[in-house]
């Protein structure tokens, strides 16, 4: 009798492991992982995230119009991984400085701004039970992006880096919106 309890146990667990690995390896096809880059001489900014698509869902709103991404929240940017962004040089953004270095990076959307916050721990996962997968106390800077919501709707989630000026503009498109974050490089 024993033995065929702890067979059933055993199976349960390779029949749990066996859907949560399935789960894993597939929802990199739903959401595929993608990389912005920004290269000028030897200043480089990389952005390696997951692009996740709309699908008739409604992606930035209210909690009650239970959006994707509902206003107020945290969210990963992205898809499976939390997003990660990489610069070779110090950076300034909103007049403060952002050290050279990777960073895990989350935005709070709402809808006239955004606030873009990079965070010193990597490797997060984009969701944790039970709750918030970031460490606001790792959080080393947040700053503003403005939004605009009267776009051509885009499909998929996508992060672009694109020069103006002496700036780097650092957008994030989906559903009919784009926010704008400004980079510039320090010389």
């Amino acid at each position: 009798m024993l033995k065929k309890i702890l067979l059933g146990i055993g199976v349960l667990i390779l029949i749990v492991a066996g859907y949560v690995g399935y789960m894993m390896l597939t929802t990199r096809s739903h959401s595929p992982a993608a990389v912005a880059e920004y290269k000028d001489g030897d200043f480089l900014i990389q952005v390696n995230y997951c692009q996740p698509f709309k699908k008739g869902r409604l992606i930035f709103g209210t909690e009650a119009e239970s959006a994707l991404v509902p206003f107020g929240k945290k969210w990963r940017t992205g898809a499976n991984d939390a997003t990660e962004i990489s610069f070779s040089n110090d950076v300034m953004m909103d007049g403060r400085l952002l050290k050279a270095g990777r960073y895990s990076l989350y935005t709070i959307p709402n809808d006239s701004t955004w606030t873009v916050v990079f965070n010193s721990k990597l490797g997060y996962w984009g969701a944790k039970l039970g709750g918030d997968p970031f460490e606001e106390s790792l959080d080393v800077m947040r700053v503003p992006a403005t939004v605009r919501n009267d776009l051509p709707e885009i499909e998929q989630f996508t992060i672009s880096l694109t020069p103006a000026d002496s700036l780097v503009n650092m957008h994030f498109y989906w559903a009919n919106t784009r926010a704008t974050l400004l980079i510039q490089r320090i010389q």
